[in-house]
């Protein structure tokens, strides 16, 4: 996972609104549906279908949610944020390799031990090139994982193996200062073979296709509808699991309507939109706000066959887009901060925030600068020739106002159509993967704790570069800043790579994300965080 400042006007009025609100919701507002104390069960809503929660195949916080209570890698993060021990109990880290031993009394829902095969079997599986995992990138800094991908090796090359059944041996292909951080990730999970083999195709595709080793178990899925998390008996640290059931009982990424759930007593967190942020301060509910770490932008196909393969078209649009006015006047969340970076303000710098000590590189901006940038696009288009822009995007409240305002920003200020493409969060996936788009949409957060997470994204070799952005020197800075353990030598690569993402324009940085959230009174212990699933409800509890 996603900053904590945001318009100092709108601060001003969310916090002051915040403080005259003088009461919470009494107890009796609140049904059992919400919350039972006495069963340990709450219910709460998610915004999008998890699309695939095959860990080796997940690329989307929806899945990642779910996956995170489910399943358990070697690390996870504690309730301050912190890397702390899951299914491995102790670990030694050195410049060429990590040792983990994993617990005795790891176990699957099933009963059979979490061993290091299960390791070594998932990640081989995600380094396999007939897998094509869309993260498999994220294991580059294993020894021999880019020659496995890249298909120059056979994946049994691939430096991890089970010494035993509770030791694991990590080789690394070079020094790595983050690589401790990377095995929390999904990615990472194990994965029972007998199970993944069993399952076939399906694997994750159903509650009795997917098999738990976290704190809870999935029991139930109607796709589309709900889905129930079961607390795992057989977890190694389940006596300190308060919470019987988690049943996700709606979906749905209309905001007024998860409002209305949580006002009814049906739901017992919600998520707000902007016109929801508004309803709820205006009632007197206690509004919580948390910057979740991530960072929005725009994606632009540079297909050569695409208008936005053309650099002054891109910077015709940078031009043209005001990071301000769009948080404070279009999303309008307390949270969210502009930015005209990839890289967010909480990521670190030799001492404090990295974009602090390297601001990104002003450009020249305006109406003036913009319209330049056209006349030059269109002396290679020409007037007529340029068809309708498709801009691709979630259909959801949110994603219609977006791309609305977009839509708007460009007719006004660059005489430019474009059609607003609205898909269902599964079908957004799969067409932004395939570059159906001539801009799209999209945010990032974080995976681990270092600029890394943020800047392999433009990487030529990254899956997840959905834009098709490929720079040599881009990819020479990426390399020096996943392989070198100088940090000023490091900051000063991710600073140059910055130069480049703001002079080419792969992408428009918009806004650092936020949440505005409203919590049930009685419901304790839920972690917000940047990094990992969020919310966690791993640790929550209702109170009486």
């Amino acid at each position: 996972m996603y900053p904590v400042s945001r318009s100092l006007a709108f601060t001003k009025v969310v916090l002051g609104a915040a403080i005259l609100a003088v009461s919470l919701f009494a107890d009796n507002v609140m049904s059992s549906e919400a919350v039972n104390a006495g069963s340990q069960t709450i219910t709460v809503a998610m915004t999008q279908e998890p699309p695939n929660l095959n860990s080796m195949r997940m690329t989307d916080l929806v899945s990642f949610f779910v996956i995170g209570h489910v399943n358990e890698g070697l690390l996870r993060y504690d309730k301050r944020g912190r890397l702390s021990a899951g299914v491995a109990e102790r670990w030694e880290v050195t410049q060429s390799r990590m040792v983990f031993w994993l617990r005795a009394d790891a176990a699957w829902a099933n009963g059979s031990p979490v061993t290091a095969h299960d390791f070594v079997y998932a990640w081989r599986r995600v380094n396999d090139p007939q897998e094509a995992a869309p993260f498999a990138a994220i294991m580059y800094p294993i020894k021999n994982a880019e020659k496995i991908q890249k298909g120059e090796l056979p994946v049994e090359n691939l430096g991890v193996r089970a010494e035993d059944d509770n030791k694991l041996v990590v080789d690394l292909e070079r020094p790595c200062g983050y690589c401790l951080s990377l095995v929390s990730h999904g990615t990472f999970f194990p994965v029972q073979q007998a199970f993944h083999e069993k399952t076939g195709e399906r694997f994750g595709a159903e509650a009795s296709h997917l098999l738990a080793n976290g704190p809870f178990m999935m029991t139930d899925w109607v796709h589309e509808a709900s889905l129930v998390l079961k607390k795992n008996p057989h977890y190694w640290d389940a006596e300190n699991i308060h919470l019987n059931q988690i049943n996700v009982g709606y979906i749905t990424a209309d905001n007024r309507t998860r409002l209305n759930l949580f006002r009814d007593g049906s739901i017992a967190l919600v998520r707000l939109g902007a016109e929801t942020v508004k309803d709820a301060l205006s009632e007197g509910m206690r509004l919580r706000t948390f910057s979740s770490g991530g960072v929005a932008y725009i994606w632009f196909n540079l297909k050569d066959d695409r208008p936005t393969a053309n650099l002054h078209l891109r910077k015709a649009i940078q031009a043209s887009f005001d990071p301000e006015v769009y948080v404070n006047q279009v999303i309008a969340i307390p949270g969210y901060r502009p930015t005209r970076t990839l890289f967010p303000a909480w990521i670190r710098g030799e001492s404090g925030s990295f974009v602090k000590q390297h601001p990104p590189k002003q450009v020249p901006r305006g109406k003036e600068v913009a319209e330049g940038h056209m006349a030059q696009f269109r002396e290679t288009y020409g007037d007529d020739a340029l068809a309708p822009l498709r801009l691709l995007t979630v259909a959801s409240p949110t994603g219609t106002k977006v791309a609305e305002y977009f839509q708007g920003l460009m007719k006004q200020t660059l005489g430019l159509d474009m059609l607003v493409d609205q898909q269902t969060f599964k079908q957004y996936l799969s067409k932004a993967r395939a570059g159906e788009f001539d801009l799209v949409f999209s945010s990032w957060y974080p995976d681990f704790d270092d600029l890394v997470t943020y800047a392999d994204l433009l990487g030529s070799y990254n899956a997840n570069n959905r834009g098709g952005y490929v720079s040599a020197e881009y990819d020479q800075l990426l390399d020096l800043l996943q392989s070198s353990t100088d940090e000023k030598e490091r900051f000063n690569a991710a600073a140059r790579m910055q130069e480049h993402i703001v002079t080419d324009v792969p992408l428009l940085p918009m806004a650092e994300t936020g949440s505005a959230y409203l919590v049930h009174p009685k419901l304790k212990g839920v972690v917000r965080r940047v990094i990992g699933q969020d919310p966690d409800y791993t640790y929550a509890r209702v109170v009486d």
